[in-house]
């Protein structure tokens, strides 16, 4: 499933190698992995790695995975947002990352908000969660405007030294 989702001022779509140095930025600058992932990515060789490990993988193995950002007025990647089913969990997961230049202009909420939509009408999914750092007070604030609710705090290896919160909601 190729999809490509349309907002206000977003494009949603899968990444491709051509996105390796926005994929590469948002996965080592240490402002946007701060409370979402362990380690920055050390290079852009082990960040088309992880391209091919994570959402290329999910892609070809659930039929869908993590969609890349694309602000309209100028093309660029600028974050990521979409769903991901988590083994680890057994969930399907809604996540979101932008760089910090559009942080603040309700970008992770319009995304989300067209990735619920995209799970509950055309994956027919039922159920989504979140995983959220809890100094993360941002990100907690997006998942209210979602509709979703604190559940309960867990473990989880891409956070390791803390428990994240997880949020949940129906679709």
């Amino acid at each position: 499933m190729n999809t490509v989702i349309h907002t206000a001022r977003l494009i949603l779509r899968r990444f491709t190698l051509e996105d390796l140095e926005p994929f590469y930025q948002l996965c080592s600058r240490p402002e946007v992995i701060r409370y979402a992932q362990a380690s920055p990515i050390a290079s852009r060789d082990a960040a088309h790695e992880f391209m091919q490990a994570a959402p290329f993988s999910d892609y070809q193995t659930y039929g869908y995975g993590r969609f890349a950002c694309v602000w309209q007025p100028t093309s660029e990647v600028i974050g990521f947002s979409g769903i991901k089913y988590v083994p680890e969990i057994a969930e399907n997961e809604l996540g979101y990352r932008f760089f910090p230049e559009y942080w603040g202009l309700g970008l992770a909420t319009e995304a989300g908000a067209a990735s619920i939509e995209f799970a509950r009408s055309k994956l027919c999914l039922s159920r989504l969660v979140a995983m959220v750092h809890p100094e993360n007070t941002a990100s907690a604030r997006v998942l209210a405007k979602l509709r979703f609710v604190n559940e309960r705090p867990i473990r989880y290896s891409g956070v390791p030294d803390s428990d994240v919160n997880l949020f949940a909601r129906a679709l």
